[in-house]
């Protein structure tokens, strides 16, 4: 029976970066939909639902997409509230590449560090990455400082999600960048594509044992870590840079695409992800 993968995208257009690794992830049938919204849902998943017997649902798997993670999660929400058992199917939510890429950033890190031991500053922690590396981190004991330009938007992060060891943070340029940094030995950049946080002499003051730039775009969202830096070292530090980390997170893409079709009842979100990515890594 082929594998059918049904892609719900809250954009105008659907992502082609998504099809493209669904495409290279053995999906057989891919049928995607733009401008997804929670009232679109319903006859979307009973198409998935009614069409196979209980037995084969497993290959009929959804995957959220779209730029918008609010949106992603809104979607996936209103996904699972339309199963009932038996007739249910798998489902991951990755808008905006965003758990993926958390994933493989956060393991990236831990490939030096003990998080239990480990002071986390995240800079543009409320961006869909960050927010998510954020909850990864804080779930294994790490202290995390989450920096935002607006203190209040990063007060908001931290109690969205609720973890005690997370530490709202505003600094809206790289004086206060840089005292927000001071005694982190992870520092990750998440920020919007093109955005420095720290130059070579801020950065290099500060000391970390590892730097995390999830930024392909120049210029680098901290000076000095190359996008292909897979564990590269740079002034004293471990770098990882967007292709060092995009690596890793292709690999976790592809496997979770095809997890979905092992079992018709999975909920890939950021933590099933990460634990699929810890597989691998």
């Amino acid at each position: 029976m082929k594998k059918i993968l049904i892609q719900l995208d809250s954009d105008a257009h659907v992502s082609s970066f998504d099809r493209v690794v669904a495409v290279d992830s053995d999906v057989d049938q891919l049928f995607s939909y733009s401008g997804v919204t929670p009232d679109d849902v319903t006859g979307l998943v009973h198409g998935a639902m009614f069409t196979r017997g209980p037995k084969s649902l497993q290959n009929t798997a959804i995957f959220i997409g779209g730029s918008n993670v609010r949106a992603g999660e809104e979607l996936l929400a209103a996904v699972e509230k339309v199963f009932f058992q038996p007739l249910t199917v798998s489902v991951m939510m990755d808008s905006n590449g965003s758990n993926t890429t958390a994933a493989a950033a956060v393991l990236c890190g831990l490939k030096h560090l003990d998080p239990s031991e480990t002071t986390a500053t995240i800079l543009g922690g409320t961006g869909p990455v960050g927010l998510r590396a954020a909850q990864i981190l804080s779930g294994l004991g790490a202290q995390v400082r989450l920096v935002s330009r607006s203190e209040e938007r990063a007060a908001a992060a931290c109690e969205q999600l609720g973890g005690e060891n997370l530490i709202p943070v505003g600094a809206d340029n790289e004086a206060t960048i840089v005292a927000a940094s001071e005694g982190s030995n992870l520092i990750l950049a998440a920020g919007a594509a093109g955005v420095q946080f720290l130059g070579g002499f801020a950065r290099e003051g500060i000391g970390p044992k590892v730097l995390i730039d999830v930024n392909a775009v120049p210029p680098a969202g901290i000076a000095g870590v190359g996008v292909m830096d897979a564990g590269t070292l740079r002034g004293g530090a471990v770098a990882y840079g967007a292709i060092g980390v995009g690596n890793l997170k292709m690999k976790i893409h592809k496997a979770a695409i095809r997890r979905l079709f092992t079992s018709n009842d999975l909920v890939l979100d950021t933590d099933a992800i990460f634990e699929l990515g810890r597989e691998l890594a």
